[in-house]
């Protein structure tokens, strides 16, 4: 009951209670009288006169019952405006089937109305207001106003639609309010106001729209009736509009709409004509009367060089300008790949023209190439190609194909482990050995790729992330993956080399299980597809005579036979040194064990190391 509120509206629920419950009684008497009567009919010993008087009284209960009875939950009641429904219950979620026929005033608010379906008040064409404000519709059929000529007054303020059927109003010719605002309407068509001939008040405030035109109102019949010529206007009624608290984008789509409100006059009157902008931003805040907008432009694309040459691991930032209206999307591609949004940079330096940068950190011979920089808008779009060519590897690089190693620097070698393995790839984690100056700003540069080819793909990482995720990798191929910081050439000791196996399956059966062997040149990993993976740090020739000598035993160099344990590296044991390749070539004399080995004089043993120490 506290809903009810107090005072004047306290009263008039209380009123309206009483004369339901008036009513009720009343017809409950003449449902007594009426059924009383019927009894002395069946018996047929009932003069003519009251006989035709009974007739008469049935036919005018069965007429009257459909017009006075009243939906249940809600409450009617009788005014100036005729008889009027009203239901504010929490519970009700459709239009009520048996509204009274004479109802001229329907009232539903605070339910939890979702739809307007179709033919939703067929059944009281003369229903003349209708409130549905504060609901949750969101859906209104096309046809939900049908059978309603005598509807004046609509208001649906306070629901979730985001679109009208505009259409739906040619059933509805005699509409003067329609109150639709604190919706969701993001659009308003060019045909919306067509079917209101005699509308004189619009609210579409509190709403989403961003970009409407001016044919809206210039296809209003109340706008044409006041723009014909002199010796033919009639009288015509002024008309409310309002459209304040919108998000308008003030650029060129709405630039005849913004000339529409500065001229806008009587018979068309704006309840705020304050109209402000949103965006873009270098114009939110302004009103209207402000702002002075251009025509819409298609995209041209410029670049001051076209043609770019820099040093391998100079960082590299290339630069597109464009001009359009309305701003366009910019967006950079290479080798027909979408680059990551992380590396582009696109500001407004003007109304009209924006700048985007690509910044590349670190170039490297991969990273040559044409990239195109492309911009769209609704009139279409333009590109421009820019050639980049880094210059080439210096003739002291150590290894072909490996990166080469920038000159020493404090806080530039960083550490690279593999961090876990799994079926499909490997992950890599990297941490800087020393302290980097600015740790939370700094960038990496991740090269991975085939290990025989120059071309490799360069990956680009934000602050703040020490870990990459190898995936995909084909069968029996060898591959390379180094790590260095932004503007730094990848260092030895900041690469990995590996190689994978062409049987997966056995990987998949023991997949958990990971081999570490401690050997002179490389770290041998039983990881996904048989990977075995080698430091930057081993030597250039071990990488050319490892894979040959790996294979052999250790007592007479000759190759095992096929099917043999030892034909994979797979299989090798944790601490086998059997068959592994030494600086000088070849293949070494057989160490004696540690407690055969005579002591040196003043010789320190190593301490003993672990070989997951090693990453």
């Amino acid at each position: 009951m506290s809903s009810l509120g107090s005072g004047p509206q306290q009263d008039l629920f209380l009123r309206q209670g009483r004369l339901q419950l008036i009513g009720f009684a009343s017809w409950r008497l003449l449902a007594c009288l009426v059924q009383t009567l019927y009894r002395a009919f069946l018996k047929e010993n009932m003069d003519p006169i009251i006989r035709h008087i009974f007739l008469l009284l049935l036919a005018f209960h069965k007429i009257n019952t459909s017009f006075s009875s009243c939906v249940t939950g809600c409450s009617c009641s009788q005014d100036s405006f005729g008889r009027s429904l009203l239901c504010m219950s929490a519970l009700l979620r459709k239009i009520p089937e048996n509204i009274p026929q004479d109802i001229r005033k329907i009232r539903i608010e605070n339910s939890h109305l979702t739809e307007l379906p179709r033919r939703s008040f067929a059944n009281v064409s003369a229903l003349e207001y209708l409130w549905l404000n504060f609901n949750n519709i969101t859906v209104m059929h096309i046809k939900s106003l049908e059978y309603l000529p005598a509807l004046k007054e609509l208001r649906l303020q306070g629901n979730k639609l985001s679109s009208v059927p505009w259409t739906a109003f040619q059933d509805t010719p005699a509409l003067k309010i329609l109150d639709l605002k604190h919706n969701r309407l993001d659009v308003l068509p060019e045909h919306a106001l067509r079917y209101l001939p005699n509308l004189t008040y619009l609210d579409l405030s509190s709403n989403q729209l961003t970009v409407i035109s001016r044919d809206v109102f210039y296809s209003w019949p109340i706008y044409q009736r006041s723009q014909r010529v002199e010796g033919q206007i009639e009288a015509i009624s002024n008309a409310v509009l309002a459209l304040h608290d919108n998000p308008w984008i003030c650029d060129c789509r709405l630039r005849g709409f913004v000339q529409f409100i500065k001229s806008v006059g009587p018979p068309i009157i704006l309840m705020n004509s304050y109209l402000t902008c949103s965006s873009p931003k270098f114009r939110a805040g302004k009103f209207f009367h402000e702002v002075e907008l251009n025509s819409c432009m298609k995209p041209l694309t410029s670049a001051l060089d076209t043609n770019l040459t820099v040093p391998v691991g100079q960082n590299v930032t290339l630069t597109c300008f464009v001009q359009a209206s309305p701003s366009p999307a910019v967006w950079w591609t290479y080798a027909l790949k979408l680059l990551r949004a992380f590396n582009v940079s696109t500001q407004p330096i003007s109304e009209e023209t924006v700048r985007s940068e690509l910044l590349i950190p670190a170039a490297q011979p991969a990273d040559a190439g044409n990239y195109t920089c492309t911009a769209s808008n609704f009139l279409g779009n333009a590109s421009v190609a820019i050639a980049l060519h880094v210059g080439t590897l210096p003739a002291s690089a150590p290894v072909p194909g490996w990166a080469p190693a920038a000159p020493a620097e404090p806080g530039a070698h960083v550490e690279v482990r593999i961090a876990k393995q799994t079926v499909y790839g490997i992950t890599l984690e990297w941490f800087a050995a020393a302290a980097v100056a600015e740790p939370g700003e700094t960038w990496y540069t991740l090269l991975v790729g085939r290990y025989d080819t120059a071309q490799k793909d360069a990956i680009y990482i934000g602050p703040g992330v020490n870990t990459y995720s190898v995936t995909d990798l084909l069968p029996a191929t060898k591959y390379e993956v180094c790590v260095a910081v932004r503007n730094q050439a990848p260092r030895k000791g900041q690469c990995v080399v590996f190689v994978t196996g062409s049987d997966v399956s056995q990987l998949e059966q023991r997949e958990k299980l990971i081999h570490i062997v401690v050997i002179v040149c490389a770290m041998v990993l039983a990881v996904p597809a048989g990977m075995y993976a080698c430091t930057a740090e081993a030597r250039p020739g071990c990488l050319t005579r490892c894979p040959a000598a790996w294979p052999r035993r250790r007592r007479g160099g000759q190759p095992p036979a096929a099917g043999s344990k030892e034909s994979t590296l797979d299989s090798l044991p944790a601490g086998s040194q059997d068959g592994l390749c030494h600086p000088e070539g070849g293949r070494s004399a057989r160490r004696p064990p540690a407690h055969e080995e005579p002591e040196r004089p003043g010789k320190v043993r190593p301490p003993h190391r672990n070989s997951a120490d090693l990453y």
